[in-house]
Formats: structure tokens, sequence, C-alpha cells
């Protein structure tokens, strides 16, 4: 419909557009292109078409908002301080400054009103996938057919060049499937990148592209028309397929010499362009970060509809908490974050009576007793739930049209998506997600993984098959730098659990993580060990542990090793003790919670004095030498695997237990040469 204050509407639009340039121009760097042109679009959305409180930034119900072309970054930080989010026009002025509320692009928990980080072209749309998901569990969990709680929307800005990465095309492809009505994306139809136009390099019809995959397809083609795109607009969140609502738009407008040209997008205009940008608009051109009277106004509006709709919200939470009594902690302590207090009472316990077990099927008991304490837990598998022993037993599958409260989600052959979707439904909140493949292909999945470290939000991942212990699938399917690569990832906790009770434990300290945890787990059958006589496997919640001491003195070597490569430690150790080199074997499942204990512990546990110590690891051997100094032994691989079984396989790259005596012994008459020549 029309809008009843179209002047004011004019009057927003362009204060967005000059303090883009003012802000860019300030800080000498930035991205001017996509705020000018996009600055009709995202005042509709935040005035005409979201749901949200200004006031209240997290509450649950509101219609998240991602821009996934994270580069227009200062359209994002003007919809927020024009609309009363904290936010204050000195921050604005501070754009890309050290310390500021206004970074070169937005970042998640550092602004008010900034859903998730967004950057990295196409995460932003793949992200509110999984948003739209968590979306759809919790209104299958607690909406009852008279009370609605969890109708929101989830509303994307992305540009041409998130529609051209490969996350999008597999998040698209999901969405479509599943038919998640909760999502309208807005395509920003600039034609435009940093080489050229897009015809250098993009040529396909997008629009049927979306529509193949089961998007309800609408457009418009005047992209300064806020009336045409609040109606399709509308019209898209009737429909409950997903939207895709392309918006002709040109990149830079309305500056008279950069726009519908690719110098727009990632540089200042100059002082010059900015000046005959402003003569255009007929703005005043000898005031920078002018915010007109009017506009301030339009901050009120904003937060007075935001309370509006919160409290409509709020009546209803009342009227539902009256009539399904039985629920309401339930919903409390969910929207709270809070596990059950029973969350992990009466979880697995193995004995070395029950024979050999895969830590990856350990993983699947313990995660589905988890999954029955806590109905927030839902994920899947990129096709492998099976090999991954991820499937939630008796829970419903997340299907076009499931009955129940979709769990179980199958994401397909689609790793990138999946882990992309997993970081969405943990930024949306009311939901403990999680995504498991093979550890190899972890790599297809890392940038959302990067991306879910550097937001510090708990998104859990399976990693299966984790060595050369897979066997005859071969080097292809064998990760070797993959547990380096991921324990390099800051604020990323790697945990690789060396038997089932171990495994238990590494769900436990997953799931009590603020950020994200990667579970690294076998194929092959491992032994359970005895903890009768040393510290049990609880002790894998500080990151490394004395599993067996040495015995006959103080440790004249440490033998060092992380999942199944702690039992030929062991059996390494046997030799050695026969030998009479009193050894100790630590178990070290996490390099992270190790790093988090205090240096008392951590010089306990692996102490500078002793003669020897050897890693035993089936993986590269990068990073160790943090743990255990340049001088130490490595048993490790930093080859390529290899085809045949598993057993062979361990013989042939010398993980054997001879092999680990004789290097501790080498190092041994190293040390002992060493002190003689001194």
């Amino acid at each position: 419909m029309p809008s009843p204050h179209p002047h004011l509407d004019k009057l927003a639009v362009d204060t967005l557009r000059t303090l883009s340039m003012d802000a860019i121009e300030a800080a000498k760097s930035g991205h001017p292109g996509a705020p000018l042109a996009l600055a009709p679009l995202g005042w509709t959305i935040f005035t005409r078409l979201r749901r949200h409180d200004p006031k209240l930034p997290d509450w649950i119900a509101r219609d998240r908002f991602v821009l996934s072309a994270g580069h227009a970054s200062m359209l994002h930080y003007g919809l927020l301080h024009l609309t009363g989010y904290d936010l204050p026009l000195a921050e604005i002025k501070r754009f890309r400054q050290m310390g500021s509320a206004t970074p070169g692009h937005p970042e998640y928990r550092h602004t008010a009103g900034v859903e998730m980080t967004t950057g990295p072209l196409g995460q932003g749309f793949g992200h509110a996938v999984g948003m739209a998901m968590a979306a759809r569990n919790l209104s299958r969990r607690f909406d009852k057919p008279s009370h609605p709680l969890f109708e929101h929307k989830v509303f994307v800005i992305a540009s041409d060049g998130d529609i051209m990465e490969g996350v999008s095309m597999e998040a698209a492809s999901l969405a479509g499937h599943l038919g998640l009505g909760q999502l309208v994306v807005f395509w920003d139809d600039n034609r435009i990148t940093i080489d050229g136009r897009t015809d250098i390099s993009f040529t396909e019809d997008v629009m049927s592209r979306f529509s193949a995959l089961g998007w309800h397809t609408t457009g418009v083609d005047n992209g300064e028309d806020m009336d045409a795109i609040e109606a399709v607009a509308k019209e898209a969140m009737d429909d409950p397929r997903p939207s895709f609502v392309r918006v002709r738009t040109v990149i830079g407008y309305p500056a008279p010499n950069r726009q519908d040209s690719p110098k727009a997008h990632g540089a200042p205009l100059g002082e010059e362009e900015v000046k005959n940008t402003k003569e255009v608009m007929g703005w005043p051109t000898d005031e920078t970060f002018l915010v007109p009277e009017q506009i301030t106004e339009a901050a009120d509006t904003a937060k007075e509809r935001g309370r509006e709709h919160r409290d409509v919200w709020a009546g209803r939470v009342e009227a539902w908490r009256t009539a399904h009594p039985y629920l309401a902690d339930e919903l409390d302590r969910t929207l709270e974050g809070r596990l059950p207090d029973d969350w992990n009472s009466e979880l697995p316990e193995f004995s070395p009576e029950d024979g050999k077990i895969a830590t990856r099927k350990a993983s699947g008991k313990v995660l589905n007793e988890l999954a029955s304490k806590i109905p927030e837990i839902i994920g899947g598998s990129a096709d492998l739930a099976g090999s991954n022993n991820t499937y939630l037993r008796g829970e419903a599958d997340f299907t076009p049209k499931q009955s129940g409260i979709p769990r179980n989600v199958h994401f397909g052959i689609r790793e990138h998506a999946m882990a992309a979707a997993v970081g969405g439904m943990a930024l949306h909140g009311g939901a403990i997600p999680f995504g498991a493949t093979f550890l190899a292909f972890a790599d297809y999945m890392r940038p959302s993984m990067r991306l879910a470290a550097l937001m510090d939000i708990p998104c859990r991942y399976v990693f299966t098959h984790d060595s050369i212990g897979l066997g005859e699938d071969g080097p292809t399917h064998q990760p070797i730098e993959h547990l380096a690569s991921l324990r390099a990832i800051p604020n990323m906790t790697v945990i690789r659990p060396c038997d089932a009770n171990e495994t238990r434990e590494a769900w436990k300290a997953a799931l009590t993580r603020s950020g994200p945890a990667a579970l690294i787990l076998t194929r092959q059958d491992l032994p359970i060990l005895n903890r009768l006589s040393y510290e049990g496997a609880e002790g894998l919640h500080k990151g490394a542990y004395i599993l067996a001491e040495a015995e006959g003195g103080e440790p004249e070597t440490l033998l060092v090793a992380s999942g199944s490569e702690v039992h030929i430690a062991l059996e390494g150790r046997e030799l050695l003790q026969k030998d009479g080199i009193p050894t100790r074997v630590v178990s070290m499942p996490s390099w992270e919670l190790f790093a988090e204990q205090d240096a008392a512990y951590r010089s306990l546990v692996l102490p500078n004095n002793a003669r020897a110590k050897v890693v035993i690891e089936a993986a590269s051997s990068f990073g160790w030498e943090r743990w255990v100094g340049a001088n130490a032994g490595m048993l490790t691989i930093d080859t390529f695997g290899a085809s045949g079984p598993y057993e062979e396989l361990y013989e042939h790259f010398g993980l054997t237990a001879a092999n680990v005596a004789r290097l501790a012994v080498e190092q041994l008459d190293l040390k002992a040469e060493a002190a003689s020549n001194g």
C-alpha cells in the first residue's frame, strides 16, 4: 500500500545515503555502492515489513534480518541508528575505527541489532536457512492452532556475489525442498561485480533457477519504488514456499559519476563526488552526518511499533500459558538456553566386558540418550546418518510436510549448507544444532565453521572416520591434515576421545561450551579401557590427563596420544616398562581444554624433565611441538594415506607399539649421549 508519509520516507532514504557516504569518506575506506542503492529496500524492510523491537533486539519472536551482502554494512548501521537501536551517531562517525561499534563488516554481539557476522559472501544466505529451520522447529514444538507464537520471518538482502557462491546454491536447494516459507530473500540485482559487469562470468537465469528449486519468485524493476517493494514482499510473506524477490537496483545511485560502475563498489566516492551527489539529492553540502530532526522521530515511531508488536506477542504468550500450563516451564527454559536439570543423568556407562566399540557408535548411543532429555537437540548428517550414527531414534524427520516436531535433518550431500544451517539454528536460539560427516569432508564446511568460531556460537560437529583407520576407502577419505586444520581455528574446541567412555564425556564437554565444538570419532572398533586404577574418563574435561602412570620411579618417558592411538601408546608402555623404563601415558583428547587448565596442572601432566617424549597420532605432526617441544619423537603421518585393511595400514605407516618403544629408546639414548658429551 502507498506510504502515508512519502516525504518522510524519501527523507529517511536520503539520510541513509548521506550517512553512508560521510562515514565511508571519513574512514577513507568502505563500500559505498550497495548502501546507496539499497537504502529504499532497507528502509522498507525495517519500517514496513519487519516485526522487531529496537529496545529489545533479542526478542525471540522478532523477524530476523540478515545482511548477507555484509560489505554494505553502513546501510545496516544507518538503519539501526535511524530506527532507535543502541547505536549513537558518534559510533557512525567512527566507522571502521578500532573499538567502534561500527566495524567494516557487521559483527554478531558487537553491535546491537546485528543478527550475524557477515562479509564472506553466501554465508548470510546459508545461515538464514538455518534460522528458518529453527523457527519451524520452535513452531512445531510450542505453537497451538489457537495460540501461534513463532510465526516470524527471516529477511535477507543478498548480492549478486551471494547468489554466485556455492553455499547459497546448496542452501537454496535445501530450503526449497523443505518449503521454508519463513524465508524471504531480496536479491540486489545490480549486475555489477568488482571485475566488471556480471555477464563476464554470470549469465544464468537466476529467477528460473530459484523457481526450479521450489521457491516462490517475484520481483521489482525499480529499486527506488518502496510501495512496489512492500507489495511484492507481502505477497511473498504469504506464500508457503521460501521466496526470492529480485530488486533491480543501480549500484552507487544517485552518485552522478560513479553509479552503475564497479568503481562504486569498494572505495570511497571522494570529496568531490560526495558533494556532487548531495547536490543531485538537494542535500546540504556544508554539513556531514546530518540527521534531520524529522527523521529522529522515526526512531520513536519504530520503537513504538516494535513495542506494539511485542505487546501483541506477550498477550498471545499469556493466553498460551493459561491454555497450556504444562509447557510453560519448558518454553521458559528453552528460551533462556538452560539445559534440563537431568540432562546428563543416565548416560551410558561402558565396560571392558562389553567388548570393542567404535567411538562413532558410542557417540550414537550417547547422543540418543541426550536427545531424549534435551528436546532442543536437532541435526543430522550430510547423507551419512548410518555411518555417523547421528539419527535420533523415535524422532520426526525434518520434511516439507512432516507431522510431529522435526529433529532429524537430512541435509543431503550439502556439507557447506549443513554447516551454515547449523550456524543459523544456533544464532536463532531455541535449538542445539549439530551436523555430521566424515572428517575428510570437513574442508567443505570450513568457512561456516570459521564463522561459528568467530561468533562464538554453540554449533556441534560430529566427524567420524577420523584417520587411516577407515581403511579400504583410501587416501581420498583418510584425513591427515584435518586435525591440525581444525585446531588452528581460534575458539574451536576439538575433542578426539580414545574410547566409549571418553566419548560420553566428550559430548558432555561439547554441550557446555559457549562456542563450537568438533567431536572426532573412529570408524574402527576400540577396546574400552579399564579405569579402576587411574583417573577416570572424566579427565577428558581437562583436555589431557595421566591415563597410566610410570611404575618403578619418576617417568623417564612420556607417551602422549589422542583417540585410537592411545591404545597403541598403552601397548608401547608395556614394552618399555618390561625393559625397566618408567613410562607414563597421557591421553590428550583436546588441546583447547588442556590450554584452559592452570600452569601447575599442565606441568604435572606433561613435565619438562621427562627424558623422552613421544607423540602418537594418526595425523599430521603439525602443532604438537607446542606441547612436547621441538625435539620430541613424532609417530605421526605427514603423507597421504593408502587403501587397505586398517590393521595393515597402521603397520605400513609405523603406528605400532614396537615403534613407540623404539622411538622412546632412541630419545633416551640421544639424551644419554648428550649428557656424556656435556
